[in-house]
């Protein structure tokens, strides 16, 4: 996981002080444990959020992490309320059709300001369409651990 930084536990999440900035004072949660299918890995990385700027901190100070910046894919969706506007946006990283997918998770969790990144290191075997819901599952553990995703999605 993020282990060249110092990690607590906060509730259910991990919580890294690394990834603060003065500026942007934005806690990042990662997954207790990772979802492991076929020797590929799954992690997922949970912040709000509560404009698109903060989503490129978030994803800049999670990819400082070499063991991050390394995995085959960083998929990454966010959901954010700006008044009467809803900004939503998912990112395959080359995952093809993960951030759509990512980002259908987060809208049917209704969830606000928020995103996630699914971080993926290929274990050699192709899961075929497995890999969505392994993307999916990992993002919404993160979600429930974390207090994003209430009611019957819990």
């Amino acid at each position: 996981m993020l282990s060249s930084c110092s990690i607590r536990r906060v509730g259910g999440c991990y919580f890294s002080r690394r990834w603060l900035s003065s500026q942007n004072d934005i806690p990042i949660y990662s997954t207790k444990e990772p979802l492991v299918d076929r020797k590929s890995v799954f992690v997922a990385h949970v912040a709000q959020v509560q404009n698109v700027d903060q989503v490129r901190v978030v994803r800049a100070r999670l990819l400082e992490n070499k063991k991050i910046a390394k995995a085959t894919h960083n998929i990454m969706a966010y959901r954010i309320i700006s008044g009467n506007q809803i900004l939503e946006r998912g990112d395959d990283d080359g995952e093809t059709a993960a951030g759509g997918r990512l980002l259908h998770l987060l809208q049917m969790a209704n969830v606000e300001n928020v995103m996630v990144i699914v971080s993926r290191w290929f274990g050699g075997t192709q899961l075929g369409a497995d890999r969505f819901r392994d993307i999916n599952k990992c993002a919404q553990v993160a979600l429930k651990e974390c207090g994003h995703i209430k009611g019957k999605h819990q």
